[in-house]
């Protein structure tokens, strides 16, 4: 059972959780190379806090809970769980979202599943590096970028040749580099490797079944620009033993669950960190005063936190909305279309709206947002992450191009989920006129974020027409679809119910 959201939300507004969070931030991870006789050892050493918030994360059940315990809504409740407990800290989130992401991938080769599927998705939280027969429970990690291919990983140079047959599957022995390899104490990667049969995929265990460590030398620590909580470390493989996922040759068609469901995270993530940052903004300005009444009281912060709710909630029903198609995907080909196509939108638009709406939310702090205190800082270093992750915004609207040009079925789906909403003027508007834009299909490319911008509006202001009060549902057509809006956030029109709206979007007081 996961964790109550109300227990979650409970525990991630404790003074002493959100303390953890600054602690895990001040103190980053540090790599140790060898131990004191010079052995080699590629070790990190986190920061307490930064094992207490995984601690509490996999308690929750945040890394696995839809696998461990399937059900109608799994994936929702998982996702609304993972939306309040990442507004704590941000970094420990990437252990956690890749662990719930490799699963599926996993689940195609059977052996390997029953040994680490009930490890991986166990409800505690065992950091020792040791055999995974040792283990109370692990975590996954992923290791799939290389420096002359970045986002292009049909470019990646790391060779696996076999090696023999096990009772685990198939082993390969890889040698090659890694130049991002995520959340490196992790129990296992996946990873990619080009074998004779072309790009395939891996299962990098980081303690062999024997107790020796497996060859995985840790070159450095990136120095991020935020989520520096987190261990992020370019690697080398030399004859590293790893298992074959999938089939040989197939590795980005085997990694695609693994891809669509660390994009759902990012997504997440991203909400959540403008949710934190809206609660912040919205909070400060209702016992900030200045020029004689509380700022939230004054008609143009008004328009501004109106502006950021606004945002904040339609990113949030979207999560939801996609969340739900996860859940219903494997029976439903409509819910698989619609989780394809609309996951590539929402990565694409939520997190490209993550940095804007931070920065105006901690504008709305004034100098008292700058500070570190605030935690608006590290919101803000946090906030350009999730679009540079499992592809940057390029990557995700050429995708949308790609689903959209194959998978007519998708395109119903996607305007299927309009269609409640067509009594909204402004919404069957803005619907004709993207039917129009894609119609188009000469030049298409450099139009594709044009596109995709559209999409992820129309489906945003559908969503609220349909679960938002009118007020919010109105004032998001009128300026986000109707061109009643200016090129700021707190630029919304007149006749807007702005503090119907910032009320409901305001934290609890305590």
């Amino acid at each position: 059972q996961l964790g109550t959201l109300n227990e979650i939300g409970l525990l991630a507004g404790a003074p002493e959780t959100i303390a953890w969070g600054f602690e895990a931030n001040e103190n980053p991870p540090k790599l140790k190379t060898h131990d004191r006789f010079g052995k080699r050892i590629d070790e990190i050493g986190f920061h307490s806090s930064w094992h207490r918030l995984l601690k509490n994360a996999t308690r929750f059940g945040l890394h696995a809970s839809p696998w461990q315990s399937p059900r109608a809504g799994a994936h929702v409740a998982r996702a609304a769980g993972f939306f309040l407990w990442a507004q704590v800290e941000a970094g420990h989130g990437c252990p956690i979202s890749m662990t719930y992401s490799a699963v599926p991938a996993l689940q195609t080769q059977p052996k390997l599943a029953a040994i680490w599927e009930p490890k991986l998705a166990a409800r505690s939280y065992d950091p020792q590096l040791a055999p995974v027969t040792e283990k109370a429970s692990a975590l996954c990690g992923m290791a799939m970028t290389e420096k002359q291919g970045g986002s292009d990983v049909r470019a990646n140079q790391s060779r696996a040749t076999f090696d023999q047959s096990s009772s685990e599957g198939e082993i390969y022995r890889i040698t090659g580099h890694k130049w991002f390899c995520s959340a490196p104490m992790s129990d296992a990667f996946l990873t990619l490797a080009q074998t004779d049969a072309g790009l395939t995929c891996f299962f990098m265990p980081r303690v062999l079944p024997d107790g020796t460590r497996n060859v995985f030398l840790i070159q450095r620590l990136k120095d991020k620009l935020g989520n520096r909580s987190n261990a992020s470390c370019e690697v080398e493989f030399e004859d590293t033993y790893a298992l074959l996922v999938g089939e040989p040759g197939r590795g980005v068609q085997t990694i695609v669950e693994m891809v669509n469901y660390t994009r759902l995270d990012c997504i997440n993530g991203s909400a959540a960190l403008m949710r934190q940052a809206v609660a912040q903004a919205i909070h400060h300005c209702t016992y900030r005063h200045a020029f004689g009444k509380a700022l939230r009281a004054q008609p143009l912060m008004q328009n501004v936190l109106a502006d950021l709710a606004l945002e904040s909630e339609a990113a949030t029903l979207l999560l939801m909305r996609l969340s739900g198609a996860a859940d219903r995907a494997p029976t439903d080909p409509h819910e698989a279309a619609l989780k394809r196509l609309g996951t590539a939108v929402g990565k694409y638009w939520v997190c490209k709206r993550a940095p804007g709406v931070v920065n105006e939310a901690l504008e709305s702090l004034g100098g008292n947002g700058y500070v570190e205190e605030s935690i608006m800082p590290r919101l803000y270093r946090e906030s350009p992450l999730n679009s540079i992750w499992e592809g940057s915004g390029n990557i995700n609207a050429l995708d949308v191009l790609r689903i959209l040009a194959k998978q007519p079925d998708a395109v119903e789906a996607f305007f299927s989920e309009i269609t409640p909403a067509q009594d909204d003027p402004l919404i069957a508007a803005a619907t004709l006129r993207l039917q129009t834009e894609m119609r188009d299909v000469a030049d298409q490319q450099p139009r594709a974020r044009r596109i995709v911008e559209q999409m992820a509006l129309l489906w945003q202001a559908a969503l609220l027409r349909q679960h938002a009060p009118m007020a919010t549902s109105d004032a998001f057509s009128r300026s986000r679809l109707d061109g009643e809006w200016g090129h700021a956030l707190g630029t919304l029109p007149n006749g807007i119910a702005l503090r119907a709206i910032v009320d409901r979007a305001a934290p609890e007081a305590g």
